[in-house]
């Protein structure tokens, strides 16, 4: 199977959260065989560093839920490779809590991990796209807003959070013709999730039997749809969350 390479985003400088693993890989993946020119920020040194040496890219540790250290990175990025195009908002934990049980510390962390952060880089980037007259920022949300899934009642927030974000930045930035949109992907089983969350395999086979398209979604296929919506060719597309879910009922 082939997939579209989108000429514009040769050369073009594209930063990415939690590029190391899962689907934030995919997108370092997707984006460097595209010719561009590729930032990943992320906690996890050993696999950052491995995917880095592998593309070619720019790997930078960062701690995302502390502001100055995200703000650090950014800048970093930028010094060493001029200012972004494209933001793809990747980052995110869909750890499981006990609704009754979650304390406020943890539903803090909740919302640092998954939606703090959106916020923070997209404030930090803004201004470089502006410098370019031109941009596009991918936030990634997911189905679980939607479907509603038990122990999720924090994560589905913030996802849903996203949506409202991306909805009134499109608005704000757009007449600098930058573009704001998000994915929310149904159920994707990556490394991460299969070792936590879909070991048994007929949790996934029941999640595949309510979508209508009989194969699993892959990390893949939501960075094919980031490619699409980072290229010129969606340049009048914005304000948008498109879902990737395999038509999921």
């Amino acid at each position: 199977m082939s997939f579209t390479v989108y000429p514009s985003l040769a050369g073009r400088t594209v930063v990415i959260t939690g590029g190391a693993s899962g689907i934030g890989a995919s997108f370092t993946r997707a984006f460097a065989e595209n010719k561009a020119r590729v930032a990943f920020l992320d906690i996890q040194e050993e696999a950052g560093a491995a995917l880095a040496k592998e593309l070619g890219a720019m790997f930078v540790r960062c701690d995302l839920t502390d502001a100055a250290v995200l703000r650090a990175a950014l800048g970093q990025v930028k010094a060493a490779l001029g200012p972004a195009a494209a933001l793809i908002n990747s980052a995110a934990n869909d750890q499981r809590y006990d609704f009754e049980a979650m304390t406020p510390d943890e539903l803090d962390r909740c919302i640092a991990v998954n939606f703090r952060h959106i916020f923070l880089a997209a404030q930090a980037i803004v201004p470089q796209m502006k410098e370019l007259g031109f941009g596009s920022i991918v936030n990634m949300s997911s189905v679980s807003w939607m479907r509603g899934v038990p122990g999720l009642e924090a994560y589905a927030s913030m996802k849903a959070a996203i949506v409202g974000f991306t909805n009134n930045l499109a608005r704000t930035v757009g007449p600098h013709r930058i573009r704001v949109n998000a994915i929310a992907p149904g159920m994707v089983p990556t490394e991460r999730q299969r070792r936590l969350w879909f070991q048994d395999e007929s949790v996934l086979e029941a999640g595949r039997q309510i979508q209508l398209l009989p194969d699993l979604i892959s990390p893949d296929d939501i960075a094919s749809l980031a490619l699409f919506l980072a290229s010129d060719d969606s340049r009048m597309i914005t304000r948008q969350t498109i879902s990737v879910n395999a038509g999921t009922v």
